[in-house]
């Protein structure tokens, strides 16, 4: 496992409206994540069908999608050892009533439907994903001066 695994991360429309992003992006740092991008964005409805164009076939896909454009959305890329599957479990299970206290979703959400937030299932998905939301020269490359005290062997 590498400390430059990346996982894509976003806040959805219902968490910037209730003014979520600092708290998601603390919980991140506090674990010992580095945010490699960040950016406010309202991205078009190709674009949004084409991030979640694996639930195409799925009976909320439309749903889905009107409600990621329904206002602007805050994607980050964040690195780190294990960074997608410590990532999701930071932000908690899909469905909210299913999180534990203490993740996003368990603290901040309800419906599965006004969830916060969105995060990559893996590495694969992760590298899509980031390339879709970010072009190469937005992702900084840095080693963080909290690096060693993070990290027993890189």
């Amino acid at each position: 496992m590498s400390a430059s695994e990346q996982t894509f991360i976003a806040v959805k429309p219902d968490g910037v409206q209730r003014g979520l992003i600092g708290d998601i992006i603390s919980r991140f740092e506090k674990r010992g994540y580095k945010m490699v991008a960040a950016k406010m964005v309202s991205p078009s409805k190709e674009h949004l069908e084409k991030h979640y164009e694996d639930l195409k076939e799925k009976p909320f896909f439309t749903g889905l999608v009107t409600y990621m454009l329904s206002g602007p959305i805050f994607a980050m890329v964040w690195e780190g050892r294990d960074a997608c599957k410590t990532g999701r479990a930071i932000l908690g299970a899909t469905n909210p009533l299913a999180s534990a206290p203490g993740t996003i979703r368990g603290d901040y959400a309800i419906d599965v439907g006004r969830n916060v937030c969105h995060g990559s299932d893996g590495v694969e998905s992760a590298k899509k994903e980031i390339d879709l939301w970010f072009k190469p020269d937005e992702v900084a490359k840095y080693k963080n001066a909290q690096f060693d005290w993070i990290y027993e062997k890189a």
